[in-house]
């Protein structure tokens, strides 16, 4: 009897027992895969995103969320990131047609594609270290990748800037539509290949040619956009050694006026200004800037706010969001656009608003109504970080906020408006003047005819 009664306790000791293994298994399993997640390093943004030899990003999910076509490629893929997508395999085959056009001239001189494949192999971890998200190709794909699409862009420069012979009827070119979506394309941020490379490709290219005085890669290149924003030539000849972190870099630099960035100190004026209705009512002028060559260089002097002209349509806002993005992404670079785009923010908040910059020449609408370009200037600087205290137009904000608040300024700006708005509202003001005047001296002779009555 008591031998039996033994049998279940050494049973149960065994399930325990078995309990017990089972459950350190699945500790030790889940401790190891612990200590495997510590150790994975991040893969959609890598531990080396802050660095500043990383220059390429994703866009932030909260600006894709309010405006994702402006930063997806519409036809033609650059680098890793959209590489393969199906909408975008018609362009895929033409960057092999121009690789070989550009073969068939280097060959001449001796290079050949693994001379090309060689150099660009040999950066491999630079390039990679440009890329805000791991890179899974492997070396060979990454490599071929890299050649081919900065072979292609450096043969679409070519052909533009007629440094080689076009074809009337190559497609890219003879089809209206696909040109301006392929420059639109290689200035968007998720669309961009590191510019050591463009350069790297270049100099075996172009430059080892031996064509008497070489344009660089920089004159190619702004003469390339300069057909879609058409800017004076001799404006660019300043830029033409300018070097950039890729091509959206490039573009955003050759804009950067002289003013930079400085820190101020905390004033009361210091704010976000008003739109541009309330300071025209204020008293605030507006007048087209026209002796500068960037639409960044905005003044204000004497209560008269000058802004350059600014052409909007679908060119420049896809370009002013991904630079907008690229600042936001990239610390170790200016942030002109964002404040910029934070000012017309400011100044645009109806479509009266627009309408009012389009009808004093500082807007030029290409976009669409008056509403689609006060909708743009909404969103282009929402849920971006901005600091009021250390940006180039802080003492602009300043004395635009300084100059609203004096209350002379907005009494005589009142009156102006009263008056002398409109021709009609002049003449009843000068009609008003000369019954006064009269009345006036209606008066005086009959007080000077009581106290010196005639004899």
């Amino acid at each position: 009897m008591g031998s039996e009664m033994n049998i279940p306790r050494r049973v149960d000791n065994g399930r325990n027992t078995r309990l017990v293994i089972r459950v350190m298994e699945e500790e030790r399993d889940w401790l190891a895969s612990m200590e495997s997640k510590i150790s994975r390093s991040p893969r959609l943004l890598s531990k080396s995103a802050g660095k500043e030899t990383c220059c390429i990003f994703r866009v932030p999910q909260s600006l894709v969320e309010i405006n994702e076509k402006a930063y997806q490629p519409h036809i033609v893929s650059m680098g890793p990131y959209h590489y393969g997508k199906v909408h975008l395999r018609m362009m895929q085959e033409h960057k092999w047609r121009y690789l070989g056009s550009l073969l068939t001239r280097t060959r001449k001189h001796g290079i050949d594609f693994k001379d090309l494949f060689a150099a660009i192999s040999s950066m491999e971890q630079k390039i990679r270290d440009c890329y805000s998200e791991s890179i899974e190709f492997g070396s060979l794909e990454l490599i071929e990748m890299m050649v081919l699409d900065g072979c292609f862009v450096i043969e679409l420069f070519c052909i533009v800037g007629k440094l080689v012979p076009g074809d009337l009827d190559d497609p890219i070119f003879s089809m209206a539509w696909v040109f301006p979506f392929v420059t639109r394309d290689l200035l968007r941020l998720e669309n961009q290949i590191p510019y050591f490379v463009l350069q790297t490709l270049f100099e075996l290219t172009v430059l080892a040619s031996g064509s008497e005085n070489p344009p660089t890669l920089a004159k190619l290149a702004l003469e390339f956009f300069n057909y879609m924003v058409q800017r004076d030539v001799g404006v660019l000849q300043r830029y033409h050694n300018l070097r950039g972190k890729h091509l959206l870099d490039l573009f955003r630099l050759s804009y950067i006026p002289s003013s930079q960035e400085k820190p101020r100190e905390r004033s009361p004026f210091l704010n976000l200004i008003p739109s541009a209705k309330k300071l025209h009512l204020a008293g605030i002028q507006f007048k087209p800037r026209k002796t500068s060559s960037s639409f960044l260089d905005v003044r204000f002097r004497n209560g008269i706010l000058e802004i350059p002209t600014l052409t909007i349509d679908d060119f420049t806002s896809s370009f002013f969001l991904n630079s907008v993005a690229f600042e936001q992404c990239y610390r170790h670079c200016s942030k002109h656009v964002t404040t910029y785009a934070t000012l017309m923010g400011c100044l645009i908040n109806t479509p009266a608003d627009a309408g009012f910059l389009s009808d004093h020449k500082i807007i030029e609408n290409y976009f669409g109504t008056d509403e689609e370009v006060g909708r743009f200037f909404n969103i282009v600087g929402k849920d971006v970080a901005f600091d009021i205290h250390m940006n180039y137009l802080s003492e602009l904000f300043e004395g635009v906020n300084e100059y609203y608040r004096n209350d002379w300024h907005v009494r005589w700006a009142g009156f102006k408006h009263t008056y002398f708005d409109t021709p009609w509202s002049f003449m009843s003001a000068l009609a008003a003047l000369i019954l006064l005047l009269l009345t006036m001296v209606q008066s005086i002779f009959a007080v000077y005819g009581y106290i010196r009555p005639p004899k």
